[in-house]
């Protein structure tokens, strides 16, 4: 069996099964994938619930998203998870469901005989795992999300928007990008303080040390070499600091932090959190966090 299979694998299911003892009619599509540690906790909770599936890795080209569900509909895939850099494209291959809509992405996909349907649990799996991580509830902090241009980014500050935090400061590399976004932040939850920075504002530093919990939802930190998304001057021992990248388990931004004595945590509880969500939507009155915790407790 294969680590990662592509669009051409899904040509038919010979192609897509030989060797393996379990169909596949669950996977992860993003490019790259091969990194994702999705499979291991899908296919515990499948295993454990007595589903005859196999959840896999789908590499899948940007632009060809359409046809990649298209291939798993006609194939009898129950559904998909969609991570980056899909998250925006998905959205205009289903039918969304209005929560994805307003947090602006869909990164869980259910196959059904009349339709394809979206849904977005990054959001709530986020919050979820502050709360799980930092024992806080999201609605009571004040919260800065580095990179909020993303998909990850719009899911989280919308979240973020919709549990009505008192402060809420978004940062990306360019401005023009934020502004449409933060007009629909205000009207969510227009008592929430909305303040959106470019990295280079000067004024960052000071915003994010009124701030309780950091969060970075961009990629940097992903590739050896990478910087800390934000400098040591934004940071103070006191905040909490979530890095939703989970591999490598500490990153740049993680361990600056760590070296201020900050409370952090990285992307793998919101993965836990957000995957066990998108498993509901598959299969209805499932329970699988805890055995995905599990599996995911026994990583290498």
């Amino acid at each position: 069996m294969k680590q990662v299979y592509t669009l051409e694998d899904l040509e038919s299911r010979e192609l897509l099964d030989t060797g393996a003892d379990k169909p596949a009619r669950l996977a992860v599509i993003g490019h790259p994938i091969a990194h994702s540690a999705s499979p291991r906790m899908h296919q515990a909770a499948l295993d454990a619930a007595g589903i005859d599936a196999r959840y896999i890795r789908l590499d899948i080209e940007p632009g060809r998203v359409g046809e990649a569900f298209s291939r798993m509909r006609a194939l009898g895939f129950i559904g998909c998870n969609v991570t980056v850099p899909h998250k925006l494209e998905a959205m205009a291959h289903c039918e969304v469901h209005p929560d994805a809509e307003a947090l602006g992405a869909v990164n869980t996909i259910r196959f059904e005989a009349d339709a394809t349907r979206g849904f977005n649990t990054d959001g709530p799996g986020f919050a979820r795992a502050v709360e799980d991580d930092f024992e806080r509830p999201l609605e009571s902090l004040r919260v800065v999300v580095a990179g909020a241009g993303g998909g990850a980014g719009q899911a989280i500050a919308t979240q973020c928007c919709l549990l009505g935090v008192a402060k809420l400061v978004v940062v990306n590399r360019t401005l023009e990008k934020l502004g449409p976004r933060v007009g629909r932040l205000r009207l969510l939850s227009p008592q929430t303080q909305i303040i959106a920075l470019a990295f280079d504002d000067p004024a960052l530093a000071e915003q994010c040390l009124s701030c309780d919990l950091i969060v970075n939802t961009s990629s940097v930190g992903l590739k050896e070499g990478d910087p800390s998304i934000l400098p040591t001057a934004c940071l103070k021992k006191e905040h909490l600091v979530y890095d939703t990248i989970y591999q490598p388990p500490v990153t740049p931004l993680l361990a600056t932090a760590n070296g201020l004595g900050c409370r952090t945590a990285n992307g793998l509880s919101m993965l836990i959190q957000q995957g066990a969500l998108a498993f509901q939507h598959w299969f209805p009155g499932a329970e699988p966090l805890a055995v995905m915790k599990a599996a995911m407790a026994l990583r290498k």
